[in-house]
């Protein structure tokens, strides 16, 4: 699966031993203790490599500190087994353009795993370990989640810390989690978010679920879908009995969502990775470095409309959240791609494949509220995944909704 870039046998065994110690004299640290866990080749680990998918600089030097997220994951008992393969800098959705080569999707190997987390993907739905570490910035955990075939949780901008964490757009870079259930998710969002109130069982049934208000987000509003992917993601929902009221132009005009994004990204990647352009570019992915290149001719008034323009969308969000707790759509509006397609067709119509994959994950990122795929059925023997989202701190309303699903199956 080329999920790995680097297994740290030897921290890991010894994370390990230590975790059965300190079980052994009656210290439990909490549901992360001696669980298995990936980390994407993005997050910092004292003394080994980060190389972001890289050739250049990146890789040629070690770390000397854990970053926070990684500090959290060893100070909850975690057992951390290695780095996995990630698109060069996190800048693309398809897991295909790395140093290291392309992550593989564990139902069929000859798809994307999707990206830019694809590896931390991979190693969860392989089975590797139950647990992995991803970044989202565009979807970046939920993409490749909803094609292997996993829950990926986007939490709320800022709910996971991103120190140590090499950046691609500073204003939408999230840490982000993979499992295989939606109660895994939850129970390690917890663990690793600090400061936060003592949390309560998860219901049976969420407010959302309860009084019929989640809004079913029609896809083909905001970019066009595979009408197969939508009927699955749509009926695991009726199945679930939540009974989505259907909200249609709610988001307003959606034409232009995507470009207020790429713009808001490309001026913030092309500002993080100026130095490499500038000193390495030809160690750089042609893909990757022409969407950098794209981030140059950006101006400062361009980039201050499209901020404008995200802030308008994030109000509009918080208030349709007021009426309606969740929303609720497909992850992704295809299944995935064969590795190295850089088209797809959807009803007639040929769309480039990275703007498909991120056209209904992206919008959430602008907005920073908290976003959940959670595996449904399948097209085709693929993978599908629905998105849920609500407001922050109605987190598990999504867990809820998650919980319902995967007791009904698929």
């Amino acid at each position: 699966m080329n999920a790995f870039v680097l297994v740290d046998a030897v921290g890991a065994l010894a994370a390990a031993e230590q975790a059965d110690a300190d079980l052994a004299a009656g210290c439990d640290l909490g549901p992360l203790h001696g669980i298995p866990v990936a980390v994407k080749d993005l997050i910092d680990m004292a003394g080994l490599p980060t190389t972001c998918g890289s050739a250049s600089s990146f890789g040629t030097t070690r770390a000397t500190e854990d970053a926070e997220i990684v500090t959290r994951l060893r100070r909850a008992g975690a057992v951390i087994i290695g780095k996995t393969t990630l698109h060069e800098f996190a800048y693309g959705a398809t897991g295909d353009r790395s140093v290291h080569g392309p992550s593989r999707n564990p139902v069929n190997p000859e798809r994307m795993s999707g990206g830019s987390s694809g590896g931390s993907a991979a190693a969860v739905a392989a089975g590797m370990v139950p647990l992995a570490l991803g970044t989202d910035t565009a979807g970046s955990v939920r993409v490749p989640a909803a094609l292997c075939g996993v829950v990926g949780f986007k939490p709320a901008f800022g709910a996971l810390p991103v120190s140590g964490v090499h950046p691609l757009a500073p204003t939408l870079d999230h840490v982000g989690l993979f499992t295989t259930t939606g109660h895994d998710a939850l129970l390690a969002s917890r663990a690793l978010t600090v400061g936060r109130a003592e949390h309560k069982q998860v219901p049976s049934g969420s407010r959302a679920a309860r009084e019929g208000s989640v809004a079913w987000v029609t896809p083909e509003e905001i970019a066009p879908t595979d009408s197969r992917v939508a009927e699955v993601v749509h009926n695991s929902l009726t199945r679930n009995g939540v009974g989505p009221y259907t909200l249609s132009g709610a988001l307003g005009d959606t034409e232009d969502l995507f470009r207020t994004f790429s713009t808001l990204q490309g001026r913030e990647a092309f500002a993080v990775h100026e130095a490499h352009l500038s000193g390495e570019e030809s160690l750089i992915d042609p893909d990757v470095r022409a969407r950098l290149r794209t981030g140059q001719s950006i101006s400062d008034e361009q980039y201050a409309a499209a901020d404008r323009a995200r802030r308008e969308f994030r109000d509009l969000v918080l208030r349709l959240l007021e009426d309606h707790p969740v929303l609720a759509m497909p992850t992704v509006p295809v299944t995935a791609p064969h590795i190295d397609q850089r088209t797809v067709r959807v009803g007639g119509t040929t769309l480039d494949t990275r703007a498909a994959l991120l056209s209904l994950t992206s919008p959430w990122n602008m907005a920073g509220v908290p976003a959940l795929s959670v595996p449904v059925g399948h097209v085709d023997g693929l993978p599908v995944g629905v998105q849920l989202i609500t407001n922050t701190g109605d987190e598990e309303s999504l867990f809820a909704i998650a919980a319902g699903i995967e007791s009904r199956g698929m």
